[in-house]
């Protein structure tokens, strides 16, 4: 049985939000050192080209550094031209297939399809390194949303594909259980992190612990 692993989502707060970039490499880094990560995905939907730019060339170099997977949202562009490892789309970004294109086929594309399993065997069959299903809980990133994917949709997937899944969404130590049950690759947390009252390196030792736990 493979064990389900840790993918780190920046929180929303960060530059826009007022959380500097160097203020929030510390708490990067002190999180990348407490427990198992396999995964850092970059997300700056309010930021300009620039400050993404700034981001990357800062925060890159120590994730990769800690072996963890350093992906960029959004832009296949920029991912590309500043060599991350990869790159997440959204629904609304571009296709897949778009995607790898521009970030070559040495890169991975990953790629959100909600609570679709049509959309993410599209994605697979374009070419996806891992699709993403959510929200399963109630998400800050994405306030407003409403959650829409179920463990069984997960459960369903794992039994049945070779793509990797990752749960996202108001994901965190106290509701992961039945998402790791359900065989997800990946649980993408942010605030679960980045929001724990110990602290991010704290909040990573608790969901590696909660991985463990529903793994028993």
């Amino acid at each position: 049985v493979n064990r389900t692993r840790l993918y780190l989502l920046s929180p929303a707060e960060l530059i826009t939000g007022g959380l500097g970039l160097e203020e929030f490499a510390g708490r990067l880094g002190a999180a990348l050192a407490a427990g198992d990560v396999a995964c850092f995905q970059l997300r700056l939907k309010e930021a300009d080209e620039a400050g993404i730019r700034d981001a990357v060339r800062r925060l890159a170099p120590p994730v990769r550094a800690a072996g963890v997977a350093f992906l960029l949202n959004d832009r296949a562009d920029l991912a590309a031209e500043l060599d991350c490892d990869g790159v997440h789309v959204g629904r609304d970004d571009m296709p897949c297939a778009e995607a790898r294109r521009i970030v070559g086929d040495d890169r991975i594309v990953g790629v959100s399809c909600g609570a679709s399993r049509h959309l993410a065997m599209e994605a697979g069959e374009a070419g996806a390194d891992y699709v993403a299903f959510g929200s399963f809980f109630p998400s800050r990133t994405k306030p407003g949303g409403r959650p829409a994917a179920t463990p069984e949709l997960l459960g369903l997937w794992n039994e049945t594909m070779v793509v990797p899944s990752v749960a996202i969404g108001g994901i965190d130590a106290g509701n992961c259980a039945p998402l790791v049950r359900a065989g997800a690759d990946f649980l993408c947390v942010a605030h679960g992190v980045w929001g724990h009252p110990d602290g991010a390196a704290g909040g990573v030792a608790a969901m590696n612990r909660a991985i463990g736990e529903a793994m028993c």
